[in-house]
C-alpha cells in the first residue's frame, strides 16, 4: 500500500465523496425537475399532465437501467484493473454522459444519454467503498461505506434542492451542465490526490462472476431491488404531489426535497450504527418502519404539514437500509467484493426503475399523485418478506454449522480475508 501523508489521504477521501455528491445530484435532481423537462421536451403537457409526466419518468427509468447494466459489467471486466485507474475511467464517463444529457435536443436523445450517464454509477460507489477502506486502513471498510454514501446523502440535503432551484430559474439543462463540471473537477482531484494502487493480475472475470452462483447474493439483490423500490415510487413524483396534490408553489419543491434529504442523511447514520450490531436486524427493521411510513405518507401527505412530516419519515426509514444491505452483499459475495458492492447499487437502481415505472402507471391510470405511496407500501412489504427469507437461510446455515462442527460459507468469509465482518 503506497505511503501517503494524512493531509493527502483526507483530501483524497474528500475527492471520492465529491464524486458521490455529484452522482446524487445527477440522479435525484431529475425527479424534482421532471415537470420542467416534460414541459420543454414533450408535447401536450398542459393538456394532459399526468400522462406526460408518466412518460417523462422514462428518464428516471433509463438512468436506473444504465446503473443496473453498468455496475456488474465494470466490476467484472475491471477485475484485474487498478482500482485507481478504474476510478478515472468511471469519472470520465460520468462527465461525458452528463454533459451530453445537457446538450441533446430531443427527449429521445436525452433519454439515451441518461442511460449512458448511469452506466458508471454503481461501479463508482463500489470501488469508492473499497478505496476509502484502503485509505483509512485495515478494519475500516464500514467507515469506507459510510464515507462513500455520505456524498450521496449530503447531495439530497444541499445539492438536489439547490440544483432544483437553479433548474427552475435557469432551465434544467444548466443543472446537468454544472454537474458535468463537478464530475470533471472530481476527476482532476482524484488524478492528483489518489494513490496509484496496483491491479491484481490473479483476478479474472470468471472468478469475479463466481459470486453469482451464491443464492444468498441473489436473495439480497432481491431485497434491495424490491424493498427499496417503495421509496422510489414516492420520491420520483414528489414534485407533482407538492404542486398538484397539496397545492404549494414550485418554490416549495426544493424544501420538500431538502426535508427528504435530511431524512436520508439521518437514516443513513442511524442505519450505520444499527448495522454494526446486526446487519440483518437493521435491514428488517428498516423495511418494517418504511412500510409503516409509506402508508402514513399516502394517507396524510395531502396537507402541507403532512407532506413535510411523512416525506421526511419515508425517506429516513428507507435510508436505514443502505448501510446494512451494502454490508451484507459485500460479505456474502466472499472474495468478489467489488462485484458485491456494485451489485447493491445496481439493485438500488432496479428499485429506482421499478418504483418510478409502477408509480407512473397508477398516476396515468387516474388514481392520483399520492397513489404511488400504496405501490411503495406493497413493494416494501414484499422486500420485507424476502429479508425474512434471508434471515431464515442464515439461521439454517448456523444450525448446520453447529451440527457438523463446520463453518458456513458466510462464516468463513466473516472469519478473515477480504470479506471480514469487521470490515463491513
Amino acid at each position: 500500500m503506497p505511503e501517503i501523508t494524512r493531509l493527502r489521504r483526507n483530501l483524497a477521501l474528500f475527492a471520492l465523496a465529491l464524486g458521490g455528491f455529484a452522482i446524487g445530484i445527477t440522479e435525484f435532481a431529475t425527479m424534482g425537475l421532471l415537470p420542467d423537462i416534460a414541459r420543454d421536451l414533450l408535447p401536450d403537457y398542459e393538456q394532459n399532465p399526468p400522462q406526460v409526466i408518466a412518460h417523462a419518468g422514462v428518464l428516471i427509468t433509463g438512468y436506473a437501467l444504465g446503473v443496473v447494466v453498468g455496475a456488474p459489467a465494470f466490476a467484472v471486466f475491471g477485475a484485474r484493473m487498478s482500482q485507481t485507474t478504474l476510478t478515472y475511467w468511471l469519472l470520465a464517463l460520468l462527465t461525458l454522459g452528463t454533459l451530453a444529457s445537457a446538450l441533446m435536443p430531443t427527449f429521445g436523445s436525452v433519454a439515451v444519454f441518461r442511460f449512458v450517464a448511469g452506466l458508471p454509477h454503481g461501479a463508482y460507489f463500489g470501488v469508492v467503498s473499497l478505496l476509502a477502506g484502503r485509505l483509512m486502513g485495515p478494519g475500516s471498510q464500514g467507515r469506507g461505506i459510510a464515507l462513500a454514501m455520505s456524498g450521496l446523502t449530503l447531495a439530497n440535503v444541499i445539492g438536489v434542492p439547490l440544483s432544483t432551484m437553479v433548474g427552475q430559474q435557469l432551465g434544467w439543462r444548466w443543472v446537468y451542465g454544472l454537474v458535468a463540471l463537478l464530475f470533471a473537477a472530481t476527476l482532476l482531484l482524484v488524478f492528483v490526490l489518489l494513490p496509484r494502487y496496483p491491479g491484481d493480475p490473479t483476478r479474472s472475470p470468471l472468478r469475479e462472476l463466481s459470486a453469482l452462483r451464491n443464492p444468498r447474493v441473489w436473495i439480497m439483490v432481491g431485497v434491495s431491488s424490491i424493498g427499496f423500490g417503495g421509496f422510489f415510487a414516492v420520491y420520483s413524483y414528489i414534485a407533482e404531489v407538492t404542486t398538484r396534490e397539496v397545492g404549494l408553489g414550485v418554490a416549495a419543491v426544493p424544501w420538500v426535497l431538502a426535508a427528504m434529504g435530511l431524512g436520508m442523511t439521518i437514516g443513513n447514520l442511524v442505519g450505520g450504527v444499527l448495522t454494526d450490531r446486526s446487519s440483518g436486524g437493521a435491514a428488517a427493521l428498516g423495511l418494517a418502519l418504511s412500510l409503516v411510513a409509506l402508508v402514513l405518507y399516502t394517507v396524510f401527505a395531502h396537507t402541507p404539514v403532512g407532506l413535510f412530516v411523512f416525506a421526511f419519515l419515508a425517506s429516513g426509514t428507507s435510508a436505514l437500509l443502505m448501510p446494512s444491505l451494502q454490508s451484507r452483499l459485500i460479505r456474502v459475495s466472499n472474495e468478489a467484493r467489488l462485484l458485491g458492492a456494485a451489485l447493491n447499487h445496481a439493485a438500488f437502481n432496479i428499485a429506482n426503475s421499478l418504483g418510478a415505472w409502477l408509480g407512473g402507471v397508477v398516476i396515468a391510470a387516474g388514481f392520483g399523485y399520492l397513489a404511488p405511496g400504496w405501490v411503495g407500501a406493497i413493494l416494501t412489504g414484499a422486500g420485507l418478506a424476502l429479508m425474512l427469507v434471508s434471515l431464515a437461510v442464515e439461521r439454517r446455515d448456523k444450525r448446520r454449522s453447529i451440527d457438523t462442527g463446520g463453518i458456513p460459507a458466510a462464516g468463513r468469509s466473516a472469519r478473515g480475508g477480504s470479506g471480514s465482518a469487521g470490515e463491513v
